[in-house]
C-alpha cells in the first residue's frame, strides 16, 4: 500500500510538466485519502423519489462547493471586480490581474444566482452589481469601446494582457452585463451589453462568410494570419491562433447572444444569434458528432484533436439558443446534439472511474486522460439534459449521469477544504490542488449545478420521460 501511495505521488509530480504546481507532502495526503477505483452505484430508476433526492444531492454542492467558497471571498471591494487566484485551502495567491473571460463569468453566476434562488437574491444583486461597476467603468476601453483583453488590479494595460481585444472576451462581458440585467432591471447593464454588441458588431462581424474575426488591435482593427508562413502567432494566454476562426470563440458568441437576445429583441441580435447557431451547428459540427477546433476566414477546417468537453457544453448551447429563439427545436439541431453526447460517450467515457476525458481524435482512443473540472461539470448538465429528451427510448443517459455524478462527488471535489478541484489524474487524483485562477471561475460548476438540480425538480414534477423497465 505504502509503495502505490509513493507511485502516484511519483506521478502526480510528472504532471507538473504540464504547468501545475503540488508539493509530495499534498500528493501523499491526497493519495491516501482517495480510494482507488469506486465501485459502481446501484443504478437508480427515474421516479419522482430518486428525482429529488438527486436534486438535493446536486443543490447542497452548489452551496458547499461553489457559492459558499466563492462568494463574498472573491469580491474585490478595494480595485473592483473579482479576485480570481486561490489555493487549495482558499488562501488568495499571487494576482494575475483583471481577465475579461473571469470578470463576466463571476458577474454571470452572481445574476443567475439572484434571479433562480429567490432566497439568496438579497445577497447576490449587490455582487452582480458590483460586477457590472468593474466591466462597465474600468474594463470597458472608454477610448476606442471594447472590452480589454485584461487589465492588472489597479486597471491598467500590462503587457501580460497586452491592450487587443478578443471576442471571447467581448463575449463574456455581454455575458455578464445581460445577465445582470435580467437580475437588476438597472438599464446601465443594458446599455453596456448593447453597446458591446454594437461594437463587436461594427469591428468583428464577417458580413461575407459569417461569424466573427476574433483578435482585434485597440482601436478595433482585425488581425489577419499570415498566408505565407507555417509560424502563428497565438492570442495572449488564450492560446488561439491569430487571423483564424474557433469553435471555441463561437460557441460562446453563441452564449452570450442568447443570453442578449433574452432581455433585448432586436432584430440584428436575432440575426446573429440564428447565423451563429448555423454557424455552430452546419460548419463548426460534424458527423458523427465531433467539432472542428480551428478555421480559415472562410470556414475550411482545419485538422486538430477532438475536445469531448467542448463537444458536451454545445449540445446543451444549441438547445439553449433555440430555446431563446422560441420557434422550437429543429430536428437538424436535436440531431447534431445527440450525436456530439453520443460520441463522447463512445470514444471520451472512463468506464473505470466515470467521467469523460479531456480530448482525443474522432475514432481513436482519448489522447489525454486527464479529467478537466469544466468538461465533468458539463457532462452532468447535458447528460442530464439527453435523459430529459430521451429517457422514454433509452436508459443510457440517466445511468452515465449517475456514474457522471458518482466521480463528481468522489474526485472532483474536495471533501476536506471544499470547492472543485481543476484537474484530475488517470488515477483519480488531483493533479493541481488550486482551486482558482484566470481560467477557473465559478461558472461552469455553477451553471451546471443550477441547471441540473432545476431539471431534475422538473423532472420529479412530471415523472415522465424515463424507460423504467
Amino acid at each position: 500500500m505504502a509503495s502505490r501511495r509513493l507511485l502516484s505521488a511519483m506521478r502526480i509530480i510528472v504532471v507538473l510538466t504540464l504547468g501545475c504546481a503540488i508539493s509530495l507532502k499534498t500528493a501523499a495526503q491526497e493519495a491516501a485519502s482517495v480510494p482507488a477505483v469506486l465501485p459502481k452505484a446501484a443504478y437508480v430508476r427515474p421516479n419522482r423519489d430518486n428525482y429529488l433526492k438527486l436534486a438535493d444531492e446536486t443543490e447542497a454542492m452548489l452551496h458547499r462547493d461553489v457559492l459558499d467558497v466563492w462568494f463574498p471571498r472573491s469580491v474585490d471591494q478595494e480595485n473592483g471586480g473579482f479576485h480570481s487566484t486561490f489555493a487549495r485551502d482558499w488562501q488568495p495567491g499571487r494576482s494575475e490581474g483583471k481577465f475579461s473571460v473571469f470578470q463576466g463569468r463571476m458577474t454571470w453566476i452572481a445574476a443567475e444566482v439572484a434571479m433562480r434562488r429567490p432566497d439568496l437574491k438579497q445577497q447576490y444583486l449587490p455582487i452582480a452589481e458590483h460586477g457590472v461597476e468593474f466591466l462597465s467603468n474600468v474594463l470597458w476601453d472608454k477610448q476606442d469601446g471594447g472590452f480589454f483583453w485584461g487589465l492588472d488590479d489597479k486597471g491598467q494595460i500590462t503587457s501580460f494582457y497586452t491592450d487587443g481585444k478578443e471576442l471571447y472576451g467581448e463575449s463574456f462581458g455581454i455575458y455578464g452585463a445581460a445577465a445582470a440585467y435580467q437580475a437588476t432591471h438597472d438599464p446601465k447593464a443594458l446599455k453596456l451589453a448593447q453597446q458591446a454588441f454594437r461594437w463587436i458588431d461594427e469591428h468583428a462581424h464577417d458580413a461575407t462568410n459569417g461569424g466573427y474575426f476574433e483578435w482585434l488591435t485597440r482601436d478595433g482593427k482585425v488581425v489577419q494570419a499570415d498566408a505565407d508562413t507555417a509560424t502563428i502567432q497565438e492570442i495572449p494566454l488564450g492560446g488561439f491562433p491569430i487571423g483564424y476562426k474557433s469553435m471555441n470563440t463561437h460557441i460562446h458568441l453563441l452564449e452570450s447572444i442568447t443570453q442578449l437576445y433574452a432581455v433585448w429583441k432586436d432584430d440584428t441580435v436575432r440575426q446573429r444569434l440564428e447565423e451563429l447557431l448555423s454557424v455552430v451547428r452546419d460548419k463548426i459540427c460534424v458527423a458523427p458528432g465531433v467539432m472542428n477546433l480551428y478555421f480559415t476566414s472562410d470556414w475550411r477546417p482545419i485538422p486538430d484533436h477532438d475536445s469531448y468537453g467542448h463537444d458536451i457544453e454545445t449540445a446543451y448551447l444549441m438547445l439553449e439558443a433555440e430555446d431563446v429563439l422560441g420557434h422550437g427545436h429543429d430536428p437538424r439541431t436535436e440531431r447534431m446534439a445527440k450525436m456530439l453526447v453520443d460520441h463522447a460517450l463512445a470514444y471520451g467515457w472512463d468506464d473505470n472511474y466515470g467521467g469523460f476525458f479531456q480530448e482525443g481524435t474522432t475514432f481513436g482512443k482519448p489522447e489525454s486522460k486527464l479529467k478537466e473540472w469544466w468538461v465533468e461539470m458539463e457532462g452532468l448538465n447535458s447528460l442530464l439534459l439527453m435523459h430529459e429528451k430521451y429517457g422514454q427510448q433509452t436508459n443510457v443517459y440517466f445511468e452515465a449521469f449517475q456514474r457522471q455524478w458518482q466521480f463528481i462527488q468522489h474526485y472532483q471535489t474536495d471533501a476536506e477544504f471544499h470547492g472543485v478541484y481543476e484537474m484530475i489524474g488517470p488515477d483519480g487524483l488531483p493533479v493541481n490542488p488550486n482551486k482558482g485562477r484566470i481560467w477557473k471561475a465559478a461558472y461552469h460548476d455553477g451553471r451546471a449545478l443550477l441547471n441540473v438540480t432545476d431539471r431534475l425538480r422538473r423532472l420529479a414534477e412530471t415523472s415522465s420521460g424515463a424507460k423504467t423497465e
